[in-house]
């Protein structure tokens, strides 16, 4: 099964059930890509998955998670990210997406290698967020957002959508969990406002729906939208499975290809425990179970394929976002799937005793 293609809608057939997960890799000059990321990406897109999307890239400069971000908000950042698409396409032609962010209340942080990533004590920014909360005892209060705020916020999503297509990306990730801004106005654990954007699930869930709704009225027949999701935050109080199904149904009606479901990240600190195998699959399962016309992916230790083949059989999910294991080692599907996902130039490398196929 996960050597089997599926279809992404109006895009047609991807060509199995691995995708390439985003990975922030902090690398960026002034917004733009570096020569990090062409060797970071170049192997990326051969080690043999059938879609690769890019780091979390920020919509607007306070948008920013550190200093070194990819951006794509002006002309300057989409020229160099079309150089780059470019570039990879020559090496591989399969989908290549951008996962859309605002890092919200976890903005204006220091590199994750310098000083753990704490909030910057020099050059900072004011970060915004849903309310006015700190997202730890280190941080600086971010500005609680107000309805001016929201619009720019939306129309920001919605040109850098515009920006990542004209770049030639075959689609973006809206980018709704991990702690970042949407996810900030989605969880009851950060939101405390009292208007339309807070309070009930309903109104919780309004700048997720009002950015999609924004981005589909312009997004080409031919290209691929998705999100990324919170299944729970995995605290009491926070979002749970139900809200969960509650977003990922009102996502179903917007039309979108897919759902990647994550969890945990609004605080740095909550009862997730991502050293268990498939950690999310159950939450995934439920998910999947509860909608119809949307494909269902999930990430958190997946590296076990033939536990993957079996949750596909059984339904559980559709395909895989991998993300650490091809840093581990970009080639290390080539010895679990056929033989066609080895590129040509390597294949004197291989024989057939090495090969360990899913059935």
């Amino acid at each position: 099964m996960i050597e089997k293609k599926i279809k992404l809608k109006n895009f047609g057939h991807i060509s199995n059930r691995v995708v390439v997960s985003p990975m922030c890799q902090y690398s960026s000059i002034n917004g733009d890509p570096s020569e990090w990321h062409y060797k970071h990406l170049s192997s990326l897109i051969c080690s043999g998955a059938s879609m690769l999307i890019l780091e979390s890239t920020a919509i607007n400069k306070i948008g920013r998670i550190t200093q070194n971000d990819l951006c794509l908000f002006n002309d300057k950042h989409e020229k160099k990210l079309r150089k780059l698409i470019k570039f990879l396409k020559k090496i591989k032609n399969i989908p290549i997406c951008l996962q859309i962010s605002h890092s919200g209340r976890k903005g204006s942080s220091n590199l994750p290698w310098v000083n753990s990533g704490k909030y910057l004590k020099k050059n900072y920014w004011k970060t915004i967020s849903s309310s006015d909360l700190k997202k730890d005892l280190n941080s600086k209060i971010p500005k609680k957002a107000n309805l001016n705020d929201i619009k720019k916020i939306i129309l920001d999503f919605s040109n850098t959508a515009k920006r990542a297509f004209r770049a030639g990306f075959d689609g973006i990730e809206i980018h709704m969990a991990h702690g970042y801004l949407i996810h900030q106005f989605l969880s009851p654990i950060c939101n405390i406002r009292d208007d339309k954007y807070g309070g009930s699930l309903e109104n919780r869930c309004r700048l997720a729906v009002e950015i999609t709704e924004k981005i589909k009225k312009n997004l080409p027949k031919d290209k691929i939208l998705g999100a990324r999701i919170t299944g729970t935050d995995h605290l009491n109080g926070g979002i749970d499975i139900d809200e969960a199904i509650y977003l990922a149904k009102k996502l179903e009606n917007l039309k979108l290809d897919y759902l990647c479901v994550s969890s945990g990240g609004i605080i740095p600190k909550t009862n997730m425990n991502p050293n268990i195998n498939a950690f999310r699959i159950n939450i995934t399962k439920k998910i999947k179970k509860s909608v119809k016309s949307i494909l269902i992916g999930s990430t958190g230790n997946l590296t076990s394929l033939k536990s993957v083949n079996k949750y596909i059989k059984k339904g559980y999910i559709d395909f895989i976002f991998v993300g650490r294991q091809f840093l581990i080692n970009p080639n290390w599907l080539y010895q679990k799937m056929r033989i066609e996902v080895i590129p040509k130039q390597y294949l004197k490398a291989f024989n057939k005793n090495f090969f360990k196929r899913i059935k």
